[in-house]
């Protein structure tokens, strides 16, 4: 019996499909050549109704043939999808890591035999209420912010809280969490949810009236400007904004998506003041020229990395493509660079360009992790070394910063640094990671860890902070030399952590987590990417994708908060890149995309008309006919090159704006 190896989040996928389909190919010819009873079902036994994070459970096989009798055989596999949310063993013993539904199945006798069992939600552990900093009057409300937390740090924004008062003739507070000053003093006002409560306390007092004073009294402004009130007066103001379309904070932060007039109103200490504010529409939208393409048809590609005059290119394949781009409308093969893998990840090079490195999986020899290149002569990359030694499950990722590489270890779920200073003898100099409470290790047939419950998927590291994309465990910051923990690349620190709640987000029967990450400015962009559970990466069909990007204001950096996010419509997200305050995009079945992210960022950028430009990237020859699945993109030369994982290297350039008088469109 075996179980399978873990690739990647949408790689495993396929490789279950893969390995069903083979395995019960070879099962049913084994069937029909030793003439055995032949099995006409196989019934899977759950021990209980439903299962519980960190609760292992064993499961059974049964085979029954056509009659519906029991058959003397026994499982030759079992698996669980997704594998973000549980893990089998070779016995049937599975392991839940997150809420949700998960499949439980066993192959016997060349029959595949399947149940559902639900995941229980994990109940609160905690309840976490922002302080109020300022004194509510008498006769004054306000909304407190209170989020519930799972065990491991899970937002839990559907957990029902219930609100009490320990001195409700000061302060009462009803079940929506909106408190009302009575009378002068302190009260303690406590959530509860479950077992988990959180307390916060409020000081009122008897203020005096004031007059309020909101400025700017009147102000002009484009959808998605984000507009900052100040009401002038002590202690706490309650703001509102009149209309669909807008949105004002507790801060007195103004943001709309829709262009129109808004009236603003500040009150507190029994009076009010109002603002006025006219939007206008955005208007940055730009035309996308497509300068040149370097079409594929029979092979998918993957990565791009574009240094001087080349443009590198790995594939869903054994495959790194070089081309030729100094002639953009005509870009020229200059070389095949073919490695032991199935996939080949990632690709990138030094700032001087004279190494490269790329990333494997599913090598035949099972020793996948990195391969340094001589990029010496760009036309014709050379191989230099490799680095297998405790990175043979597979690298998803890697990231180059000074004469080190972070990267992704997909067996264990942990970051890897390897210092290439000799880069003819590179060698691991630190491991990080998450320690995740239900993660369970078991080894692998080549005696290495395999872990369950815990999955990296990306790292960018800027400035000395490491910005890692953590699947489930969301967006993780580690100081490897910026100084604020004591951190280096050999000695990685932690700082921060943001989590999402994916159950929440996206409900049953996707793999989903935090997948790309880029930092720019005080934003950290986290992109979610949201496969099915099950695909044939391989197929010429369509893959349904979900997910949206995350913006996490990263200004205090031991604090990070989500401030706003892009999502498009039916279409998911996947590589990001940010330069001159422009996003640039693969957003698969979306295609190419472009965002302003100029200035202060709140709210739904999408819907703020954000958006500067869209390619389709699906053509009539490609993959999967006329379907874009674009995988990333980045700024080069004045160009911006896509890369779709079904048509190949798309050269782009950012033409005028569309609408006459645009003078605020970014990157020009």
């Amino acid at each position: 019996m075996s179980t399978v190896r873990k690739l990647t989040s949408w790689t495993l996928a396929a490789s279950l499909l893969l390995m069903m389909t083979a395995r019960l190919g070879a099962q049913q010819q084994q069937q029909s050549a030793t003439g055995s009873a032949a099995i006409a079902k196989v019934q899977i036994n759950a021990p209980v109704a439903e299962a519980e994070v960190g609760k292992p459970l064993q499961f059974t096989a049964t085979a029954l043939d056509a009659a519906g009798n029991a058959v003397a055989a026994k499982p030759t596999a079992w698996f669980a999808m997704p594998f973000d949310l549980a893990a089998a063993g070779e016995d049937g013993t599975v392991n839940f890591y997150n809420p949700g539904q998960v499949k439980v199945g066993a192959i016997v006798g060349g029959k595949l035999g399947i149940m559902t069992i639900n995941v229980k939600p994990t109940p609160a552990a905690r309840i976490e209420i922002e302080p109020v900093k300022t004194p509510l009057n008498v006769g004054g409300t306000m909304k407190l912010a209170a989020t519930a937390r799972a065990f491991n740090g899970n937002p839990l924004p559907l957990a029902s809280l219930s609100w009490k008062s320990d001195n409700p003739n000061i302060a009462s507070v009803d079940p929506a969490g909106v408190v009302v000053g009575l009378a002068p003093g302190t009260a303690i006002l406590r959530a509860t949810s479950g077992a988990a409560n959180g307390t916060v306390s409020v000081n009122v007092v008897k203020g005096a009236a004031v007059n309020l004073n909101v400025e700017p009294k009147t102000t002009t402004a484009r959808t998605g400007d984000v507009v900052r009130f100040k009401a002038g007066a002590p202690g706490f103001v309650r703001w509102e904004v009149s209309g669909e379309g807008a949105t004002i904070e507790p801060d007195g932060a103004f943001v709309a998506e829709r262009p129109g007039t808004y009236v603003v109103t500040a009150t507190g200490g029994g009076n009010s003041s109002v603002a006025s504010v006219v939007v206008t529409p955005r208007n940055v939208e730009r035309e996308l020229e497509v300068i040149g393409r370097a079409p594929l048809k029979d092979v998918q590609a993957a990565e791009q990395w574009i240094f001087g005059n080349y443009a590198y290119v790995s594939t869903i394949s054994d495959k790194v493509l070089v081309y030729d781009i100094s002639d953009p409308k005509n870009p020229k093969l200059t070389d095949t660079l073919k490695v032991d893998a199935h996939i080949v990840n990632d690709v990138s090079l030094t700032a001087d360009g004279k190494i490269g490195v790329i990333t494997r999986e599913g090598a035949s020899s099972r020793k996948n992790g990195i391969i340094f290149l001589d990029t010496s002569d760009l036309a014709h990359p050379k191989v230099l070394s490799e680095y297998t030694t405790t990175v043979t499950g597979g690298v998803h990722s890697a990231y180059i910063y000074q004469h080190y590489v972070f990267l992704t270890d997909d067996a264990t779920g942990s970051m890897r640094v390897i210092d290439f200073a000799d880069v003819k003898a590179p060698k691991e100099v630190a491991r990080w990671q998450i320690e995740n409470q239900v993660a369970t290790t078991t080894k692998t047939e080549e005696g290495g860890e395999q872990v369950g419950g815990r999955y990296l998927h990306d790292i960018q590291v800027k400035d000395g902070l490491a910005y890692l994309a953590y699947w489930r465990d969301g967006l993780i910051i580690l100081d490897v030399g910026n100084g604020i923990k004591g951190g280096s690349p050999e000695k990685p620190q932690f700082v921060s952590n943001f989590r999402f709640n994916y159950y929440d987000l996206y409900g049953n029967g996707w793999l989903a987590g935090a997948h790309a990450v880029f930092r720019y400015k005080n934003y950290v962009f986290v992109g979610d990417e949201v496969f099915p559970e099950i695909f044939d990466i391989s197929s010429r069909n369509r893959i349904p994708v979900r997910g949206i990007v995350h913006v996490i204001d990263v200004s205090d950096i031991e604090h990070p908060k989500k401030v706003a996010e892009y999502g498009v419509p039916e279409a998911g997200s996947h590589n990001i890149w940010v330069e001159d305050d422009i996003l640039y995009m693969g957003y698969y079945n979306g295609g190419a995309r472009v965002l302003d992210v100029s200035g202060e960022l709140r709210g739904d950028l999408y819907r703020q008309g954000r958006e500067i430009g869209k390619l389709w990237t699906g053509t009539q020859d490609g993959f999967r006919t006329n379907m874009p699945f674009t995988w990333g993109a980045q700024p080069h030369n004045g160009m911006v090159f896509f890369v779709d994982i079904n048509t190949g290297l798309w050269i782009v350039k950012l033409g005028k704006p569309r609408f006459q008088g645009s003078t605020s469109t970014p990157g020009e």
